[in-house]
């Protein structure tokens, strides 16, 4: 049953994930709080476009006011970035960023995403088309074309320019870190993005945790963690996924699993609810998910060990799901202050969305750069040399839109920072 305006309603969807999580719906009390936080209302300024109408579209779904076939519905619920700003705004607690997947995941029953989206989503399932697929990346970046094709107007030259995005702002130094393994053993998740296109990233991520004393340790057959496919809807697969990286780290023997992309860390931290109705999988998801840490959380309750001077200025952009789903703000900033020389610029609205949202950009180019624009001009403001962040859209999303407006700043990966001081201090 449905509860609007006083009246029980019975349930127009049953069975549907949105039917199954529609509780949630009843928290919200239309105060509007969540008005200002959202990126798409204030950007688009219509209600639709807001959490509270999103919620409103929801609501009207489980009571049969609104077809799940309704297209106007599909397109203000596709448009919505699943940031969660609205979260922590939420006075009455609304699990929005759940509600939206459950509502996703019930009209793409009624009709398949885009293609585009279909192709990304497939392709990231299956290692084998994933890696070659990274492969032409890394090709491509080499070759410089991605810095030549950048200059094209339109998707493929946003595309370009997040790929050239990716090549390292720092030149890359490697060191053997002392290590103790006093602080225990860590699993580091590979990830998709990550490794096919920062792998030095993950390197650093090694690195400056084995020099803040804690074991690495393999841990072979992790998959990509889910993210896409829950945020898109595609449920199944997403559990899938989950299934096999619950494996892959417990044989490991990891007692810590350290995430450095803020999206793969927050639905691993909530697979015990990405399972929750899967009874065989429910306990070891929940363990499992209570073993996940942001790499920075994990530096952060080291101290981190202070390296050598880096003398450059710097931003921090809190990325989306590590603010707003993991609840994760400090640590970050305690990772940038264990550079010593380091500036950090405080920059303007850092916990309002940058529009990458996973694959959001190919999916709404218009709104996602409309959402980056005063992003950009913030950062301009601080007069930061490098821009930090700790999730591989937002890096992407933000290094091809300084890249294409021209300026100067770069995109980086707090830890990389932090590892360029561990390795000034050896050489």
């Amino acid at each position: 049953m449905s509860r609007g305006a006083g009246v029980t309603t019975p349930c127009a969807i049953p069975g549907t994930p949105l039917a199954d999580a529609r509780a949630g719906l009843d928290a919200c009390v239309h105060c509007g709080s969540c008005l200002q936080a959202c990126p798409t209302y204030l950007v688009l300024e219509d209600e639709n476009d807001s959490p509270r109408g999103r919620l409103d579209l929801m609501r009207a779904l489980v009571d049969g006011i609104l077809p799940t076939s309704d297209p106007d519905v599909r397109s203000h619920i596709d448009r919505c970035l699943g940031c969660r700003a609205c979260e922590p705004a939420c006075p009455s607690g609304v699990p929005y960023g759940h509600l939206l997947e459950a509502t996703r995941a019930t009209l793409t029953a009624e009709r398949p995403n885009p293609f585009i989206v279909r192709l990304i989503l497939f392709a990231f399932a299956r290692p084998a088309l994933l890696h070659a697929a990274m492969f032409g990346g890394r090709v491509t970046r080499a070759l410089r074309l991605s810095r030549l094709l950048a200059r094209l107007p339109g998707r493929i030259g946003f595309a370009m320019a997040m790929l050239e995005s990716t090549r390292s702002p720092l030149p890359h130094r490697t060191y053997q870190p002392r290590s103790d393994g006093s602080r225990g053993a860590v699993a580091v998740l590979q990830g998709c993005v990550m490794e096919g296109l920062f792998a030095e990233t993950n390197r650093a991520t090694s690195r400056t945790l084995a020099a803040n004393d804690f074991s690495i340790v393999e841990a072979p057959g992790q998959r990509c963690c889910g993210a896409l496919h829950a945020h898109a809807g595609d449920i199944d697969t997403a559990r899938t996924l989950a299934r096999a990286n619950i494996i892959a780290f417990e044989r490991s023997g990891a007692e810590v699993i350290a995430v450095n992309a803020a999206g793969c860390g927050a639905i691993m931290k909530e697979y015990g609810v990405l399972l929750a109705d899967d009874a065989a999988w429910r306990d070891r998801a929940t363990v499992f998910a209570a073993r996940v840490r942001d790499i920075t959380e994990l530096l952060a309750s080291a101290g981190p060990r202070l390296g050598a001077p880096v003398p450059v200025t710097v931003t921090y952009d809190a990325p989306c799901h590590l603010l707003h789903a993991q609840h994760i703000a400090s640590p970050p900033l305690r990772v940038l202050a264990a550079v010593p020389g380091l500036v950090l610029m405080p920059l303007a609205e850092s916990e309002h969305c940058c529009g990458s949202a996973g694959i959001y950009n190919p999916v709404e180019p218009e709104t996602s750069e409309r959402v980056l624009e005063p992003k950009l001009r913030h950062i301009a403001a601080t007069g930061a040399a490098l821009v930090a962040t700790g999730n591989p859209g937002c890096l992407m999303q933000i290094g091809a839109g300084l890249h294409q407006a021209r300026m100067s700043a770069r995109a980086i990966h707090p830890v990389d920072l932090l590892d360029a001081s561990y390795a000034a201090e050896r050489s």
